[in-house]
């Protein structure tokens, strides 16, 4: 299946793009956060299928402990995703002398996210289909205003509608639309 093959050099393109940006970011990460350079966590993939997930950790080592102290400022109403303007927990941001949040090097490495375990133990049976495709770096959600969108049906909507309507053209221009949205800094979290 041509598809199937041209998706599938996409995805060894992407493990390339990963290896070279573990060489630059890598020591970045470090600087600002002694630790490990990445983050494994449980989370919940094509067909509901858990599965160890490692990315570049973005947030300081003690990150899950402190989120507990900030949960009334989620931005997602009703629960099912966290998400929460100026996040202190953000490896390299801060607050400047004048109260205004400076993001980090942690906040230019925070794209990828399939749901996790506990996001998905909220899930209602529609919600459940955004996991028939695979879960990937960048979608249409996350080039769609994600800062924006605080309603978890939202996420959703976009979700189903690109596994609907899925194609290599739409991966292209979803793949242009994240590097805009990564170079201006609109649009993602």
């Amino acid at each position: 299946n041509r598809q199937y093959l041209t998706k599938r050099v996409m995805d060894i393109a992407g493990s390339l793009i990963t290896v070279i940006l573990t060489i630059i970011l890598g020591p970045l990460i470090y600087i600002k956060s002694p630790g490990p350079i990445f983050f494994t966590q449980k989370r919940v993939g094509k067909n509901g299928k858990l599965f160890k997930m490692y990315k570049f950790r973005t947030m300081y080592l003690d990150a899950e402990e402190r989120k507990k102290a900030l949960l009334e400022q989620n931005r997602v109403a009703d629960g099912m995703m966290f998400k929460m303007e100026d996040d202190p927990r953000i490896i390299g941001s801060h607050f400047d002398a004048n109260g205004k949040y400076v993001p980090g090097i942690g906040n230019l490495i925070r794209k990828l996210r399939p749901p996790t375990v506990d996001e998905y133990e909220k899930y209602k049976l529609h919600h459940k289909a955004r996991l028939s495709a695979k879960p990937g770096i960048t979608g249409l959600w996350q080039v769609s205003g994600r800062s924006d969108i605080t309603e978890f049906e939202d996420v959703v909507k976009l979700d189903t509608a690109y596994i609907k309507d899925w194609s290599i053209g739409k991966d292209f221009r979803i793949l242009v639309k994240t590097v805009q949205v990564v170079l201006m800094g609109k649009g993602s979290m």
